[in-house]
């Protein structure tokens, strides 16, 4: 296997590695026997049978051999005997040339796959689950009848620039049209974008139209209690790892290491098939939530009010005060709608990155540590409370994040909802314009999540009003442990 004088050291000493291996091989079984080894490792059709539903979870309980034959396939190797990847030119000029992502290891799909990981983000465990005891069959494939997208969405130019979007496939909506004949040949290829219309429900809407933050006009505002009618999109991350590496300035070998080595060696061909360049990591995805006309958005003689918002279960759901979260995401709803009203486009972006993607668990241990350190929760103590329990105070790193806005076709932003100066630096660093940053007003902010927002201002968080001195940031303080009654 040929490596050239810019590969990095690592991903030469990964490829020497993979030549030794595939040497050894050689010598240990003819290609006729390795091909008959790699077919016998395939489920059949006689072994995928779903067993009978009447049963009891136990009963359905099957042998690892009746599901998947009796050889284990630990990994794969370039030009190995019966492994033949479908083309993938990531950034190719449309569809076809691009060729489709397929991860699977069906039967039919296992020899010709050219990704790693496995469709369904994070949720791929629970597929696995199902599959083991007995609820799925592991070679089922899916009927796309009527999936089709609710609304067109590109192809934007954007799309054919391999280094504009990197996080995930921006013709995952459209797999059922344009690979037909993989599909009919029964090769597993599955939408990692899915876009329908829905309206939208939220109790704090019907305050906004009491308080005439904006009007029913029956086309976005549906009625009295604020229901709104809305455009949402799915997507599912797809990285396209030379691109991923590069977008954070480091070389490809490292990428795939740390993938492998920090995920328990969950997927050895991060290390053996240095050919295949996208991996589905098993994370949380994203939602766009479309405001108005959809095609509004990548007009640039529209205007665009927009909110990219990261997942926070405790304030955007269940209403918890400690932070700005659901205050903001609400707000930064209601302007979208007005914008979309005056002709515009409003637009709202959802990312599962939980408590600053280090999770739900942690966040609550921080929480702890704050309201129980010594001089309570106050803001000069803010991160450093979070960087003593995970060693960094933000692992949400925005570099990706501008993709979805290609993906949308945006070029420019009037009005921005978000004071992140993360967010803002990524945005216009991919060369989209923001017109106009548009911070939370201070009577939305809970009082408990002062703290909060003051120690992201003083840390460079966009603002109109007086950054606090650390000074005035030590005055600042949140409810105390004692103070939360229960």
């Amino acid at each position: 296997m040929p490596s050239s004088e810019n590969d990095s050291p690592i991903l030469q000493r990964i490829l020497g590695c993979i030549e030794e291996l595939q040497k050894d091989q050689q010598n240990l079984s003819s290609k006729k026997e390795i091909k008959g080894q790699l077919a016998s490792t395939l489920p059949t059709s006689s072994a995928t049978a779903k067993p009978d539903s009447s049963k009891s979870t136990s009963d359905k309980s099957c042998s690892t051999g009746k599901i998947y034959g009796s050889r284990i396939i630990l990994t794969t190797y370039p030009h190995q005997v019966g492994i033949n990847p479908i083309p993938l030119e990531w950034g190719a000029k449309d569809a076809q040339t691009r060729g489709p992502v397929v991860v699977s290891r069906h039967p039919n799909s296992f020899r010709v796959r050219n990704a790693i990981g496995a469709y369904g983000g994070s949720y791929c465990i629970y597929r696995a689950l199902a599959v083991a005891i007995g609820e799925l069959e592991p070679a089922h494939l899916p009927n796309f009848a009527n999936t089709q997208p609710h609304a067109e969405i590109g192809p934007h130019p954007q799309w054919f620039d391999p280094k504009k979007i990197v996080s995930f496939d921006p013709f995952g909506h459209t797999i059922v049209r344009d690979h037909v004949d993989h599909l009919k040949n029964g090769i597993d290829i599955r939408p990692t974008i899915a876009i329908t219309k829905a309206n939208m429900t939220l109790p704090d809407l019907e305050n906004s139209v009491t308080k005439k933050r904006f009007q029913v006009d029956k086309k976005i505002v549906l009625n009295e209690k604020g229901d709104l009618r809305v455009t949402k999109a799915a997507v599912e991350p797809v990285w396209y790892l030379p691109g991923v590496a590069e977008r954070f300035n480091i070389d490809e070998g490292t990428l795939r290491r740390a993938l492998f080595e920090d995920t328990g060696g969950m997927y050895p061909e991060l290390i053996t098939r240095p050919d295949l360049k996208v991996f589905m990591p098993p994370i949380g995805g994203l939602t766009v939530y479309i405001f108005g006309d959809p095609s509004n958005v990548s007009n640039p003689e529209k205007r665009l009010t927009l909110r990219i918002h990261d997942e926070c279960n405790g304030s955007d759901v269940f209403g918890s005060d400690i932070c700005t979260c659901r205050p903001y995401l609400i707000y930064g709803i209601e302007e979208a709608v007005k914008e979309a009203q005056n002709g515009g486009s409003g637009v709202i972006v959802y990312f599962r990155k939980e408590g600053r993607a280090l999770g739900e668990v942690t966040k609550y241990l921080v929480y702890n540590a704050r309201k129980r350190q010594e001089g309570g929760d106050t803001a000069d103590n803010y991160f450093l409370r979070t960087e003593c329990i995970a060693g960094v105070k933000d692992m949400r790193f925005q570099a990706l994040m501008p993709d979805v806005l290609h993906w949308l076709g945006i070029t420019k932003i009037d009005r921005m909802m978000s004071m992140s100066n993360m967010k803002h630096d990524a945005i216009t660093s991919a060369g989209i314009k923001i017109l106009e940053r548009v911070p939370i007003p201070d009577e939305l902010v809970p009082p408990d999540s002062r703290v909060e927002i003051d120690a992201k201002i003083a840390s460079g968080y966009f603002t109109t009003g007086e950054i606090p001195t650390a000074e005035k940031l030590a005055e600042v303080k949140g409810r105390g442990w004692d103070d939360l009654q229960h």
